[in-house]
């Protein structure tokens, strides 16, 4: 018995200067970023369920903690939370790669505060933080390059919210991925 699949298409992006972004619109109310100084493989575990749950972020679900703790300790690796009216809205992880790369690893909002302008607005402010993120890290060569991933299983604006910040397109590859169900943030919790 065969089990079945999804085409999935992967699109790579980057930008290449500080120029090249395009900051959107601050958000109306009462919407904040704040930087999670704190390295909690508890709160980033929260954050990548939440947000990924409803899609097929599965990469990580199987870490350890240690696995997890690893990730959030690294030196240089942030993470940025917009909060609405005190409550987590979404997030971008960044990851400090060699020779003044950064990749923003994870970006995306809880999905009941998708569509509300949020989006733009933390992926202006969270690229901007990796742009400048050798200025919190003195052992960290300033960025030339920051880039990020995403897919045809990603929400339908994320494409071009990216595109609209000033990424821009450098790679495309289209794969074969096992279909497994929507996970959700813990069982029950995606809406049928």
């Amino acid at each position: 018995m065969s089990s079945s699949s999804l085409t999935v298409t992967t699109w790579s992006l980057e930008q290449t200067s500080p120029a090249d972004l395009r900051p959107a619109a601050v958000p109306a109310g009462d919407v904040v970023i704040r930087r999670a100084e704190v390295p909690s493989p508890e709160f980033s575990r929260f954050l990548y369920t939440a947000v990924g749950g409803d899609i097929r972020w599965v990469d990580r679900l199987g870490l350890t903690y240690d696995q997890w703790r690893e990730i959030v300790e690294r030196p240089g690796a942030e993470i940025w939370v917009a909060y609405e009216k005190g409550t987590p809205a979404g997030y971008v992880e960044l990851d400090p790669q060699d020779d003044g790369v950064v990749e923003i690893v994870y970006f995306g909002l809880i999905p009941a505060f998708r569509g509300r302008r949020i989006g733009g607005h933390l992926l202006s402010y969270g690229t901007a933080r990796a742009w400048d993120l050798a200025e919190r890290w003195p052992e960290r060569v300033p960025t030339k390059r920051v880039w990020l991933h995403t897919c045809s299983l990603d929400g339908e604006h994320a494409m071009d919210n990216y595109l609209r910040r000033g990424f821009r397109l450098f790679d495309t590859t289209i794969t074969e991925e096992p279909d497994t169900p929507v996970p959700g943030p813990w069982p029950g919790a995606h809406p049928a």
